[in-house]
């Protein structure tokens, strides 16, 4: 066994100075006196097993690969967002939050060790080919997803662009898989999309919180206020946002806001108790608003909901969100690649987290017709946080709001939106009728 006492010494060192960069890069010195005698026994465990694969793997292995893998098991295994990740995907990451990236254009997770879609991006080859969130997506090509790593099932995603991908797709409800084949693509994520819905009606469409999203809603507001019939309702959509930067999410919603707060985090170091608060300078706040949610809002979408919704600013309707009400800091290391690592929940200002509970709308309703909703759409569970291995704990207990029965919508492809376009021309004309009773 003296080889094996050799390997252990070499690799117990190769260990330590791994960790010593580690805590280098991040500029920590560790205090060493207070490391539990048992936690230096774990550790001598581990190189145990690591010197044992390394000398009896039937093939040989690669000492950096198994290192990285154990990595990304020691995170995966505090929560399903904690990773690390690699220069490329800390590369790539970097390029997401700029609305640019080569993929597919889908928002995805592990769920029960499978990956599953959060939500599809619109206008990508994900969302034209009719990729729903909730779908769990088996195989990539000739290979099974089943517990594959999402750092890995995200490698194996993206690629050149024009390049083919194969994907195996099970949907609740529909008895056989969905194979499609999609064509890789740079992903140019348009931030905010308006339009006028009806005279001084207006619809934004926000897609993710980007680096320019506040200054792109800006030029909305901007542009649909100097349409004929000015701004008397707004519409603001934030169904199947994934989310984004923390920063654009609270001047998004700093922008309806005219004053209190607008979303807090608590952690356990004092750097990650931060509390945000919106400033009157610059607020649109003269016009009613409602929200639409879903189940693929997630994240900083939900702290906008949230936010709007305890400050009484815009009636929320759709369906329950996500449930991601944790923040992750981006910790980069001294090679160029990076820590993905969960370092705090996120409040709204009445206190209330969504960890693994979501925004409950005020107005909970479908966005399915009842006269034509299928059976396997009926039927077909929501993705939400909740329902991720290893989530993380909410903290507070909340009491949800009762949802509210669902009335009988037309035949139009859209009834939330046509309920929320009937909801703020109902406030103008309660409006009109207060001013008359006042006059």
């Amino acid at each position: 066994m003296r080889w094996l006492k050799r390997s252990r010494i070499a690799v117990l060192w190769l260990v330590l100075c791994l960790g010593l960069g580690l805590f280098l890069s991040s500029h920590v010195v560790p205090d060493v006196s207070a490391i539990p005698r048992e936690e230096y026994e774990r550790l001598e465990t581990f190189t145990n097993i690591l010197a044992i694969v390394r000398k009896n793997y039937v093939d040989d292995v690669n000492t950096k690969e198994l290192l990285t893998g154990a990595i990304n098991g020691m995170l995966h295994s505090m929560d399903p967002h904690s990773a690390y990740l690699t220069p490329e995907l800390y590369k790539e990451l970097q390029m997401d939050t700029q609305g640019k990236f080569g993929g597919l254009g889908i928002e995805i997770t592990v769920k029960d060790g499978v990956l599953t879609v959060v939500s599809p991006i619109e206008d990508t080859p994900a969302y034209r080919a009719g990729v729903k969130p909730g779908d769990q997506i088996f195989k990539i090509e000739d290979d099974f997803t089943k517990d594959m790593t999402l750092v890995e099932a995200v490698r194996r995603l993206r690629g050149p662009n024009g390049s083919k991908v194969t994907i195996a797709i099970r949907r609740e409800g529909v008895p056989d898989f969905l194979t499609f084949t999609l064509v890789r693509d740079t992903i140019r994520v348009q931030s905010v999309r308006s339009r006028a819905l009806e005279e001084g009606y207006g619809y934004i469409r926000l897609a993710q919180f980007q680096e320019r999203s506040d200054r792109d809603m800006q030029k909305a507001l901007e542009k649909l206020r100097s349409e004929k019939g000015g701004l008397k309702g707004l519409v603001l959509d934030l169904r199947n946002n994934p989310g984004g930067l923390l920063t654009q999410a609270v001047r998004v919603a700093d922008l309806f806001l005219d004053s209190g707060l607008i979303v807090y985090t608590e952690g356990r170091l004092e750097s990650q108790r931060q509390k945000y608060f919106a400033r009157k300078e610059g607020t649109w706040n003269d016009f009613p608003m409602v929200a639409l949610v879903n189940g693929g809002s997630a994240s900083a979408s939900e702290i906008v909901a949230g936010a709007l919704q305890d400050h009484k600013r815009a009636v929320v309707l759709g369906t329950k969100t996500f449930g991601k009400g944790s923040v992750q800091t981006i910790l980069p290391l001294d090679d160029n690649s990076a820590l993905r690592l969960t370092t705090a929940r996120y409040y709204t200002p009445k206190g209330r987290s969504i960890q693994a509970t979501g925004i409950v709308p005020d107005i909970v309703m479908d966005n399915v017709p009842v006269q034509e909703a299928k059976v396997e759409e009926r039927k077909r569970p929501t993705l939400r946080e909740e329902n991720l291995p290893g989530h993380l704990e909410n903290q507070k207990e909340q009491k949800a709001k009762p949802a509210q029965p669902q009335s009988e919508e037309s035949r139009d492809s859209d009834p939330q939106l046509k309920r929320a376009l009937e909801l703020l021309k109902g406030w103008d004309v309660f409006k009109q009728l207060v001013q008359r009773k006042a006059a």
